[in-house]
């Protein structure tokens, strides 16, 4: 099934300053965070977004922080066991999740497993998700696929939202890929 920009919500996990830098290839996953929240933009998307302990970590890194229209701090490493989790649903909830972030392992898998539990439909961004380790990376990815996760790329979901090259905002989008 394609993932229709209709229905959709893109969430931000944890991507946040102090973390940001430990993440194996922490500069293309923002790179592509970026491109997704830009493009969610034009489209009218909503976006959210966690912060793990942010007085620890730090807030939403510079390059994101005010695409979120709804920020939520936490403790849990699964954003659902959160209290206030669903305050980051539009109303009347998201048909689909677009979920990028860190850790791919630790808080977005968690994330991840809690959505598909919840019975969302969860588009995990494949190349918009990091771990310190690639192996940890790797296993996140396989692990969200078993639990019911479609794995995609940053591609996949700009092209997929934008349905047909006629869309009003092919180009802009376009754009953010060259």
């Amino acid at each position: 099934m394609l993932v229709d920009a209709a229905g959709s919500l893109l969430l931000l996990v944890d991507l946040q300053k102090r973390l940001m830098p430990a993440i194996h290839d922490g500069l293309l996953v923002v790179a592509n965070a970026v491109r997704l929240a830009e493009a969610a933009g034009m489209l009218d998307i909503p976006i959210a977004a966690t912060e793990q302990n942010p007085d620890g970590l730090g807030h939403t890194v510079d390059e994101l922080a005010a695409h979120p229209q709804m920020v939520l701090a936490k403790t849990a490493f699964g954003a659902t066991s959160e209290p206030g989790f669903d305050s980051l649903l539009p109303p009347g909830g998201a048909e689909r999740i677009v979920v990028a972030g860190a850790e791919s392992h630790v808080c977005v898998l968690q994330t991840v497993i809690g959505l598909c539990e919840r019975g969302h439909r969860v588009v995990l961004v494949a190349d918009a998700v990091g771990s310190r380790a690639p192996a940890s990376h790797a296993a996140a990815l396989a692990r969200a696929r078993e639990h019911g996760a479609e794995v995609v790329t940053t591609e996949m979901v700009l092209f997929e939202w934008l349905a047909d090259s006629h869309h009003p905002r092919f180009r802009d989008v376009q754009k953010l890929i060259k």
